[in-house]
């Protein structure tokens, strides 16, 4: 029996979807609105569709209820990167782009690569990654401010409503801290991880929490896990004259990105395991972010060794012999 296929462009007012069943394909646009996805049911019910296997973009935050919501219900959920999809685009030389399109192509993708199916994170993770994530953002806001004041200001006026709005940040920023402390010791799981974490040289609280926030705990190789993060090599040879130099790909989760710069920066200076690995690529007379991105790399993976063998920290200990490469 053929499995019916419902691909998703997702927006943040409505989706267009494209079922394909049998061979025919129907299309609509819906509400994006948690009271409307019934809507969704009842119309793929009218199709005789109780399951199907749907494929969406991983479209800023637009994605995630209705993608919670088709999990919930039965359906085996494929969450996509979008630049697979403008790829795949490019690869079927498809040369308008419309909503009602771009289903049609995402439908398609799922029917011919067979993408893998994704699990929503627990609701722990995903109160942990909204703290976490509104704290990226006031740290933002935080810098715009201060630049603004260090700038100068020619208004007294204006001068001090910058002061007290900075104030008011400091004090969010604070009170926040303490609620993602409260909140990972109310869930002795997360409590016990970030234990884990902070025993690795380099990795303070904060890094574990937002390690944990965005679910590395979930990936069950180190590769999947540093292809995630966008931290794996990406080569460029080609024929005899083409011989780029190997970089990051960047092709990934930004947030586990920025949350490791400075953590592997330090651990270069005070982890063990990291200053060896780092000294071997100095001598190989490599550029110094060439060094750090390796080092965020190694990192990542002694995270998920330490999380995966449930054992702290140990420089004489290879944590990432733990994990499927």
């Amino acid at each position: 029996m053929s499995v019916s296929i419902l691909g998703i462009d997702i927006a943040k007012q409505s989706y267009q979807v494209s079922l394909l069943v049998d061979g025919k394909v129907y299309r609509r646009e819906f509400r994006n609105q948690a009271e409307h996805f019934e809507e969704l049911c009842l119309w793929l019910q009218k199709h005789g569709v109780e399951q199907c296997q749907v494929c969406m973009e991983a479209t800023n935050i637009y994605w995630e209820e209705l993608a919670r919501f088709l999990y919930q219900r039965g359906d085996w959920v494929s969450v996509i990167n979008p630049a697979r999809i403008r790829h795949y685009a490019k690869s079927k030389l498809a040369r308008n782009k419309t909503d009602q399109l771009d289903a049609d192509l995402i439908a398609d993708f799922c029917s011919t690569q067979n993408p893998v199916l994704w699990e929503p994170p627990s609701p722990e993770i995903r109160e942990l990654q909204a703290l976490m994530r509104h704290l990226e953002d006031l740290k933002s806001m935080r810098s715009e401010v201060s630049t603004r004041l260090s700038n100068g200001v020619s208004s007294e006026a204006v001068q001090k409503m910058l002061q007290e709005h900075l104030d008011f940040i400091d004090q969010q920023i604070e009170a926040l801290k303490k609620q993602i402390q409260a909140h990972i010791d109310q869930n002795p799981g997360l409590k016990q991880q970030l234990n884990l974490l902070v025993s690795i040289p380099g990795i303070g609280e904060l890094t574990a929490a937002k390690l944990l926030s965005e679910n590395i705990q979930s990936f069950d190789s180190t590769r999947s896990l540093t292809a995630y993060a966008g931290l794996n090599p990406q080569l460029g040879n080609s024929g005899t004259s083409v011989r780029q130099r190997p970089r990051l790909s960047k092709i990934g989760n930004a947030h586990l990105r920025k949350a490791l710069y400075f953590p592997a920066v330090n651990a270069m200076r005070y982890n063990p395991t990291i200053q060896v690995f780092c000294n071997r690529l100095k001598q190989r007379d490599k550029h110094n972010m060439t060094i750090i991105g390796a080092c965020m790399h190694k990192l990542l993976c002694l995270s998920l060794g330490v999380l995966k063998s449930g054992l702290p920290f140990d420089p004489n200990y290879h944590a990432t012999s733990h994990t499927t490469s």
